[in-house]
């Protein structure tokens, strides 16, 4: 197999990466939706795989009001599903939904990435109202049928 080579980013690099994820955040929050209507409450939904951390905020009728992804914040390959990443897209959408009036929320979390719980940690940090936390990941029961035993 060998060695795995590991190599030391420069000061620069770092700095290049920093300003590349600054500059997709300010993106992000420029794209907001100038919707003048203020909502009272909303969903919450936070998918959290092993690959990504994806982040959605609902009303309550299910129509979607902002989204983020650690993809859309710049981050790439195994930093997509860190908690630091699901940090800084809470960051982001609280920003898209400062407008909005949001405080209220229902979490959804779904998936079992290691960006769930410090993305409601997050929340709660953001200065939102979690009224209930529920978690919606798929859990297998059984699975298909067994294939038939072999006979010679």
């Amino acid at each position: 197999m060998g060695k795995k080579k590991i190599t030391a980013k420069t000061d620069q690099e770092l700095l290049k990466e920093e300003n590349k994820q600054e500059a997709a955040m300010a993106k992000v929050s420029s794209q907001e939706k100038t919707s003048s209507k203020k909502i009272d409450g909303g969903r919450i939904y936070i998918n959290a795989s092993y690959n990504n951390t994806i982040l959605s905020v609902t009303d309550r009728k299910g129509g979607v009001i902002a989204w983020a992804s650690a993809g859309s914040m710049g981050f790439s390959g195994p930093k997509k599903a860190t908690p630091f990443a699901a940090s800084k897209i809470v960051a982001a959408v609280a920003e898209k939904l400062k407008k909005t009036g949001i405080v209220n929320v229902d979490v959804i979390v779904r998936g079992v990435g290691s960006g769930r719980d410090s993305a409601v940690r997050s929340l709660a940090g953001q200065g939102f109202n979690i009224l209930s936390i529920r978690d919606v990941t798929p859990i297998p029961h059984n699975g298909p049928k067994a294939r038939k035993t072999r006979r010679v």
